[in-house]
C-alpha cells in the first residue's frame, strides 16, 4: 500500500472528483459515510456522542457523521469550532442538511464555551484535516486542550487534529487531539510510523473510501505499508524435487561467553524460515549450549574461549549473519573487519556488528553493496552520531542507506526497511509484546535464512520484517503482551508463512 503526503493525497482527491466523476460533497458523503459503518461496529448506540467540527472539509465530514448517528438512533451533539478560518462551500452545505434533520449545532467561539462531556461519552474529533498547515491557536488550540482533559474515548476522523501529516518537529504537541482511536481515509499517513505520534493516533485503522484507482496508481511516492499482499508475491515456491542445497547454506557468526542464547535464537530462526544448512561459528564455550539446544545447525567452533577471534572460511556459504550476542572484543572487531574485506556474498549485520562498526565509523565505507544492516534506534543513532526522532530520524535513515547502498531496517512498532534508491517499506505487523530481549536475533537468522535462499536483500528484509512481526502477532494469540517472548516467535514462524500464503489459515491451540 503506498503512503502518500498530504499535497498528493489532495491531489488524489480532486482526480476522483474530475474523472469519476463524483461532486465534492458526493465524495465527502461516501468518506463519512463507509466512516459511520465501521463506527457502528465499535460504538453502542445509548453512548452520547459529541462531534466537534471545525469549519473546512474534515469538519464537513463530522457533519455528514453527524447527521447519520443522528438518523441511525445515536443521541448527538455537535459543536462547531470557529478556528478562524473561512467556512468551505461543502462545510456550509453540510450544517444546512444538519439542521434539516433535526440536529442544530451549537457554535464555540471560546474554550470556555467547552461543553461538560462524561467519561462514558464519545468524543468524536473532526476539527481538522489533511489541510493543516500551521499548528491550531486560538480557539481551536483551547478547545484540543479540553477534548484530551475531558477523559472520553476519542476518535480522530482522518488525522488527529493539530497533527500534520509528515514533519511534526514544529508541532505544538499540546494542541494535538490525542485519539484513543483514529479511522483515516485510504492511506495511513507518513506521520502515523513514527513513536513520537503514537500517544496521538491511537489505534489506528485505514477506512477505504474509494478514491481513483487509477490514480492512486499513477503517483509515485518512496513511501510504502508493508501488507500480505506486498508479501505474498514474494515468497519463492518450493517444488517437488528440490533438496537442501536448493535453499542454501547460512552461515551465522554470533554468540559470546554467556550469550549462547541469541547464537541459538538466530539460527533457529534461519532453519525455521527455510534455509537448506545453517551453520554457527561461535567461541568454543558456546558450543554444547547450541548443538544441545539446537542439533539441526551446524556448529563451527572459532578457537576463542569466550569471543569470535578467527573468521571462518566463507566459501561455502550463501550468506552470512553476523552480531547476535557477538560482544564487541577487539579480536572480535577484527573478524568483522576482515568479513567486510572478503565477504563475497549477501551479508546482515545487527546488534553488536553493528556496535563495532559505530566505534569504527570509517569501516562503513567497506560495507559490500546491498548489506542488510537491522538496528533499533539507539544503534542507528550511534551509527551516524545523530540525536534526530521521527521524520527527521527517517530522512537520516533513507540518506544512509542510499550513501551506503545498503538496505537499513530500523526496528520499530513500524519497522522501516530503507532502500539504496530512496524507497521506505513500513510494516504493518507485530506488537508491544515482541518487545523482549532476543527478538531481534530472531529477525536477524530470518533475513539472513532469505538471503541464502537466493531471495534479494530488499525482499529478504521486507518480507522478514513482515514475518516477523506475523509471528509475534500469532504468539500474542496464545500468550500476552507480557508474556511473549523470542523463542514464542520462533516457534509461530512457520505458521506466519502459513497466513501469509493462504487466505483461510487461522492458528488454535
Amino acid at each position: 500500500m503506498k503512503i502518500f503526503t498530504s499535497a498528493e493525497i489532495h491531489e488524489i482527491d480532486a482526480a476522483t472528483i474530475r474523472l469519476e466523476p463524483v461532486t465534492p460533497a458526493g465524495l465527502m458523503e461516501r468518506a463519512a459515510t463507509t466512516l459511520f459503518q465501521r463506527i457502528k461496529d465499535i460504538v453502542a448506540t445509548d453512548r452520547k456522542i459529541n462531534v466537534f467540527a471545525g469549519t473546512g472539509n474534515n469538519g464537513g465530514d463530522g457533519l455528514v457523521l453527524a447527521r447519520l448517528m443522528h438518523e441511525d438512533g445515536y443521541v448527538v451533539r455537535v459543536f462547531v469550532v470557529e478556528t478562524g478560518a473561512a467556512h468551505s462551500s461543502e462545510f456550509r452545505l453540510n450544517a444546512e442538511r444538519l439542521e434539516r434533520s433535526g440536529l442544530v449545532p451549537a457554535v464555540i467561539s471560546d474554550p470556555e464555551q467547552f461543553p461538560a462531556v462524561g467519561r462514558d461519552d464519545i468524543i468524536i474529533d473532526a476539527i481538522f484535516g489533511t489541510g493543516l498547515r500551521k499548528p491550531p491557536a486560538g480557539v481551536a488550540a483551547g478547545v484540543i486542550r479540553e477534548i484530551n482533559a475531558a477523559g472520553a474515548f476519542i476518535i480522530s476522523v482522518d488525522v488527529p487534529s493539530g497533527l500534520f501529516c509528515e514533519d511534526n518537529s514544529h508541532a505544538d504537541r499540546e494542541s494535538i487531539v490525542k485519539a484513543s482511536k483514529t479511522f483515516t481515509f485510504q492511506f495511513p499517513k507518513l506521520s502515523f510510523m513514527f513513536p513520537g505520534n503514537g500517544s496521538c493516533t491511537g489505534a489506528w485503522e485505514v477506512i477505504d473510501i474509494g478514491l481513483h484507482a487509477d490514480t492512486i496508481s499513477s503517483i509515485s511516492t518512496p513511501y510504502h505499508y508493508i501488507l500480505r499482499e506486498t508479501v505474498r508475491p514474494m515468497l519463492k515456491e518450493r517444488n517437488k524435487f528440490d533438496h537442501k542445497g536448493v535453499f542454501g547454506h547460512a552461515l551465522l557468526i554470533a554468540g559470546s561467553y554467556g550469550k549462547a542464547g541469541a547464537a541459538t535464537l538466530s539460527a533457529g530462526a534461519a532453519l525455521r524460515t527455510g534455509a537448506g544448512l545453517v551453520t554457527v561459528h561461535t567461541p568454543s564455550s558456546a558450543v554444547l549450549a547450541l548443538q544441545a539446544a539446537l542439533p539441526e545447525a551446524m556448529v563451527s567452533p572459532d578457537s576463542g574461549t569466550g569471543n569470535v577471534t578467527v573468521m571462518p572460511d566463507l566459501e561455502p556459504f550463501d550468506a552470512i549473519g553476523a552480531g547476535p550476542g557477538l560482544g564487541t572484543d577487539p579480536d572480535t572487531a577484527a573478524v568483522l573487519k576482515e568479513l567486510l574485506k572478503n565477504a563475497s556474498v549477501p551479508l546482515v549485520l545487527d546488534a553488536d556488528a553493528l556496535n563495532i562498526l559505530s566505534q569504527n565509523s570509517d569501516w562503513l565505507d567497506m560495507l559490500p553493496p546491498q548489506t542488510v544492516l537491522t538496528p533499533h534506534p539507539g544503534e542507528f543513532r550511534r551509527l551516524t552520531g545523530t540525536d534526530s526522532t521521527d521524520f527527521n530520524l527517517l530522512q537520516e535513515q533513507i540518506a544512509f542507506a542510499g550513501r551506503h547502498r545498503c538496505v537499513v531496517v530500523l526496528k520499530g512498532a513500524h519497522s522501516s526497511v530503507a532502500l539504496p534508491d530512496g524507497r521506505v517499506f513500513f510494516n504493518s505487523t507485530g506488537n508491544p509484546g515482541m518487545a523482549t530481549g532476543g527478538s531481534g536475533d530472531v529477525l536477524t537468522g530470518m533475513i539472513t535464512s532469505l538471503l541464502a535462499q537466493g531471495y534479494e536483500p530488499a525482499d529478504a528484509a521486507i518480507t522478514g520484517v513482515y514475518l516477523h512481526g506475523l509471528a509475534g502477532d500469532i504468539a500474542l494469540r496464545i500468550h500476552s503482551e507480557e508474556s511473549v517472548i523470542a523463542g514464542d516467535i520462533l516457534m509461530n514462524i512457520g505458521r506466519a508463512f502459513r497466513e501469509t500464503n493462504f487466505n483461510s489459515f487461522s492458528v488454535y491451540l
